[in-house]
């Protein structure tokens, strides 16, 4: 894929998740649910102050600045990445984790808050009650891309 291809993936899927926060902000109520797909998936809205599980939820400040600059870090890596050769799971598990860090910074900044707005029903209790939003799995689908292409690669060398 084309650097211009993955860099209007990246933007897309940023904008499409700040859309749908922004849609979730009006249509539920904090702490209202809805199911779709047969109640597999629950639609609810919740408010994040803090990073993943609302870690460090008591100092926003402190969560702002570093996703701010986290996310820039992660631009500028990404922005090399595709500038080289090959690697083009590398490049697009690297859009997938920068729109959805951008989209949460941009609520961070924005709101003072993150929009959280989809869970799944399982049989593990603590699991059906975790919210998330399209960053939040854009971001651990990226990750997880990243983690196979380094363990494949690995095993080529060998």
């Amino acid at each position: 894929m084309g650097i211009i291809v993955l860099i209007c993936i990246t933007a897309c899927l940023m904008l499409l998740d700040i859309a749908l926060k922004s849609i979730m902000e009006g249509y539920l109520a904090q702490g209202e649910e809805r199911t779709a797909c047969k109640g597999k998936i629950i639609l609810r809205k919740a408010y994040n102050r803090g990073f993943c599980l609302n870690l460090l939820d008591e100092k926003p400040e402190v969560v702002k600045y570093t996703s701010a600059y986290a996310a820039v870090l992660l631009t500028i890596y990404q922005l090399f990445t595709l500038m080289r050769k090959k690697h083009r799971v590398k490049k697009f598990a690297l859009s997938l984790i920068t729109a959805g860090a951008w989209s949460n910074t941009f609520d961070r900044w924005l709101r003072g808050y993150v929009i959280d707005y989809v869970g799944f029903q399982t049989k593990w209790k603590k699991v059906t009650e975790l919210t998330f939003n399209l960053a939040d799995l854009l971001i651990a689908a990226g990750g997880i891309l990243l983690l196979l292409c380094s363990v494949l690669r690995g095993r080529k060398k060998k």
